[in-house]
């Protein structure tokens, strides 16, 4: 009986163990599932942040990027904003050291860059003088340096000879316009009403077949009658000599006032030369464009 009696004492203990030791299962398995949430819970807030960081880093680069791009252009632009403006001071010098130069009646400073808008005009008959007026190569003489040629050619400073196109002339005003093909140095046509006597000025042109020649004197008159009976002619003392027609009549500014056209024979310092502005007008009607502002 007490047999019996303790065997069922220990199954009761032993049952209940169980109990506990189930009980205690339970218990891990939900702690378990439970640190498996968090970590899960935890990874996922990690991953979040991992990538908001990323994007913040990727932000941050695509900015100061920016801001590195930016201030490279700013820093080119301000470095050719500089450069122009060297050049443009340059210039500005060079011209005024033209200036100064030619004022004192030193026309060195200005030659050797109007010379090279200066052509000597030959044809099969006579030769002459001429001047580039656009860069695209239209050139202006006198009517009679080309009158009843069959070719006409210029030589231009730097020794090229080209073929040169009659555009038209006019016979009243002695004005003829060629073309020539390529791209060239031309001359600044000044404003003709501006010119008064005692002005110093200089021809460039091809006397005697002597190319790019150059004197220099003054303006000695304006307004003169010339062949036409128009009140539109400079009257000066420069040498002009045959060969001096069609060539340019340059004041100390490097613009042209005239083109040379004739001189008194038998008398010295007496030449003309047709004012500027009306070089402009015939040349512009002969194109039947402006050519020439």
């Amino acid at each position: 009986m007490e047999q019996k009696l303790l065997h069922e004492k220990h199954k009761k203990h032993r049952n209940i163990l169980y109990f506990i030791v189930f009980i205690l299962l339970i218990l891990q398995l939900v702690s378990f599932i439970s640190l498996s949430s968090q970590v899960s819970k935890v990874s996922n807030q990690l991953e979040v942040q991992r990538i908001a960081n990323f994007r913040s880093i990727e932000n941050l680069s695509y900015f100061f990027s920016g801001i590195i791009d930016d201030n490279s252009a700013r820093s080119q632009q301000a470095i050719t904003e500089l450069s122009l403006t060297l050049a443009k001071q340059e210039s500005s010098l060079s011209k005024e050291i033209s200036l100064l130069k030619s004022s004192g009646g030193d026309f060195s400073g200005i030659i050797d860059e109007v010379i090279k808008g200066v052509v000597s005009v030959g044809t099969d008959k006579s030769m002459g003088s001429g001047f580039i007026i656009d860069k695209e190569g239209y050139v202006v003489t006198n009517q009679h340096v080309i009158s009843g040629a069959k070719k006409i050619a210029v030589l231009t400073y730097d020794k090229q000879v080209i073929a040169a196109k009659l555009i038209g002339s006019d016979i009243n005003r002695d004005i003829a316009l060629l073309k020539i093909e390529g791209e060239f140095n031309s001359l600044d046509l000044g404003d003709s009403d501006n010119v008064q006597p005692g002005r110093k000025v200089i021809a460039i042109g091809n006397p005697l077949g002597l190319s790019f020649t150059v004197t220099q004197g003054i303006v000695s008159a304006v307004d003169r009658d010339g062949p036409n009976g128009a009140q539109e002619y400079i009257q000066t003392d420069v040498s002009l000599n045959p060969g001096n027609s069609g060539g340019p009549l340059i004041d100390i500014n490097g613009e042209v006032i005239g083109i040379n056209n004739f001189k008194v024979g038998g008398a010295e310092s007496l030449g003309f030369a047709l004012e500027s502005n009306v070089v402009k007008k015939i040349a512009n009607e002969i194109a039947n464009t402006t050519i020439i502002n």
